[in-house]
């Protein structure tokens, strides 16, 4: 059975423009008694549309600029600033950040944007990381409006503003964040080609979603959701014409991105970086998924959702086959995909929100009766209550998680900065001379280096067989030679490299003593023990010498 949600109750009135739509009228016109409703022109409904509006963009903005400079740069943001300045031709940065790597370049080309105007800034990359964040919670309500009304559209953007997932992405300079945000209008304008079923809205859908695979290739993947959702859905069919102009819109859109690397060629865009990905080793286990997502998506979130589709599974729509085959798409391709990232997994949380918020406002609720009346006010309370405890829950994690101390205490790439990471590299910038060349424990510290220290910095994990590393990274062929021969001076050692490559972490702290190392500069953190707080080395410089 395959029909449209609709009111349950007296407390379940949905937006009146989507019942229209639900129910086959033109949007302009509605029942008799929504006239009131829809003009929304009293100052009652003015000031609840602006209070609403600076509760979930205040929750969304404090969220995510709170305490946002606390911590330097991490190792992918600092790639993906360093690209925004080599575009805009910084020399400071040109010799350390190729132009082209991995990643195509649209959210890159918006940052340098705006360091052409306004200087090359760490912070000013993570702000236009929020601004599309908040965006992001706008087209999360839009989706939620236009499938099941205002309240679940409000509730969705509520639960995205909230949700560590999207708090902790959109507070770093990464490409999903502004990745989600394209591929989530594009999820819209879907939904409104499958209501009004004017090509057009295809047509725009594929043009946004190919910006979404500009910001990030591993966005395509959604095409699958998308095609998967017209194969099973009895709303509406998709003719094998409108499938493949939207295609070659598509393909026409994302065009400029493999020509790019055709031109700039392969030594310096990394050419074997498609090898090199299907050929990496697993990075995590097959559980690293379940283990991370759900917690940053809300165990409650994703227990509402789950609950709510088993038993409302008899009543199911094409509104929820779309956002499930949207969810689907990425969770089994990252899932067979032998490398996994934290990060991979965010389109889903739109989606996600988007069904939390209709189960708690459309699932059936038995009526509580009270000396023999019906309290649908008591239902009403009911679902306000599931909402209220989720939206805190979410918020009270997402606030503990974006205290500097917290952001700074996991090792998981994709989570958030590196405690001394940016002091190290300003001292380096501040105190070597320049051309001092450093070996440091992999690519994550030396990342981080070069873009506040501006100097050369290797990385003794990366390895020598082309099949075995990222293209973009020089491997140190003979690491005693480079030393004895004072190609290496300094040697950069960080707690955070070590716990996740032990023996590296060893081999570089016996490079650091055969070579007579000395301490020259440490950055620390206060960590609390049970004899009270201690402060901790976290990034150790070794002068080295012959």
């Amino acid at each position: 059975m395959t029909t449209q949600r609709g009111p349950a109750g007296p407390d379940e009135i949905p937006d009146p423009r989507a019942q229209a739509l639900a129910e086959g009228r033109p949007r302009g016109k509605v029942a008799p008694g929504r006239t009131r409703d829809l003009a929304g022109t009293g100052r009652a409904n003015i000031l609840r549309i602006a209070a609403v509006t600076i509760l979930v963009g205040g929750l969304a903005l404090l969220l995510r600029v709170w305490a946002l400079n606390a911590l330097g740069l991490n190792s992918d943001e600092a790639v993906y600033a360093g690209q925004g300045a080599s575009l805009t031709r910084d020399p400071a940065f040109l010799p350390y950040f190729p132009v082209f790597r991995a990643h195509p370049l649209l959210f890159q080309s918006l940052l340098s944007f705006q360091y052409h105007l306004f200087g090359v800034s760490p912070i000013g990359g993570r702000l236009l990381s929020v601004a599309c964040g908040l965006a992001t919670v706008w087209i999360t309500y839009a989706i939620g409006a236009q499938l099941y009304g205002r309240r679940p559209g409000v509730l969705a953007a509520l639960l995205i503003s909230a949700m560590p997932y999207t708090v902790i992405v959109h507070r770093q300079v990464l490409l999903d964040g502004p990745m989600v945000m394209f591929a989530s209008l594009s999820l819209y304008l879907l939904v409104r080609y499958v209501q009004s079923e004017q090509p057009r809205w295809l047509y725009a859908a594929a043009v946004v979603l190919g910006l979404a695979v500009l910001t990030k290739e591993t966005a395509i993947v959604l095409v699958g959701g998308a095609f998967a959702f017209f194969a099973v859905t009895r709303k509406t069919t998709l003719s094998w014409k409108r499938a493949a102009l939207a295609l070659g819109v598509l393909l026409l859109t994302i065009l400029p991105y493999p020509i790019s690397l055709g031109l700039a060629g392969s030594s310096s865009t990394g050419g074997a970086f498609l090898i090199w990905q299907l050929l990496r080793r697993p990075n995590h286990s097959w559980w690293f998924y379940l283990q991370v997502v759900p917690s940053a998506l809300g165990i409650a979130v994703v227990a509402v959702v789950v609950l709510g589709l088993l038993l409302m599974r008899r009543s199911l729509s094409w509104s929820e086959h779309l956002l499930v085959s949207w969810i689907a798409a990425p969770v089994l391709f990252f899932e067979i995909w032998a490398v996994k990232g934290y990060q991979y997994l965010l389109p889903i949380a739109v989606p996600v929100a988007v069904l939390a918020a209709m189960v708690v406002v459309s699932l059936p609720l038995p009526k509580l009766r009270w000396r023999g009346r019906v309290l649908d006010a008591g239902r009403t309370a009911v679902r306000a209550t599931v909402a209220l405890a989720l939206v805190a829950s979410l918020a009270v994690t997402s606030w503990a998680q974006v205290q500097p101390a917290a952001a700074g205490s996991s090792f998981l790439a994709g989570t958030g900065g590196v405690p001394g990471g940016r002091e190290a590299g300003e001292w380096v910038s501040a105190t070597l001379p320049e051309g001092a060349t450093m070996l440091a424990l992999g690519p994550s510290m030396a990342n981080i280096i070069q873009f506040y220290g501006q100097r050369r910095v290797y990385g003794l994990s990366v390895s020598p067989n082309p099949l075995n590393r990222n293209p973009v990274y020089d491997p140190v062929d003979n690491t005693d030679l480079r030393i004895r021969h004072s190609d290496l001076q300094y040697i950069v050692w960080d707690s955070f490299s070590a716990s996740r490559s032990p023996f590296f972490s060893r081999r570089l702290l016996f490079y650091a003593e055969r070579y007579h190392g000395r301490i020259v500069h440490q950055e620390f953190v206060t960590v609390p023990t049970n004899h009270g707080p201690l402060r901790k080395p976290v990034i150790t410089i070794y002068e080295v010498r012959p």
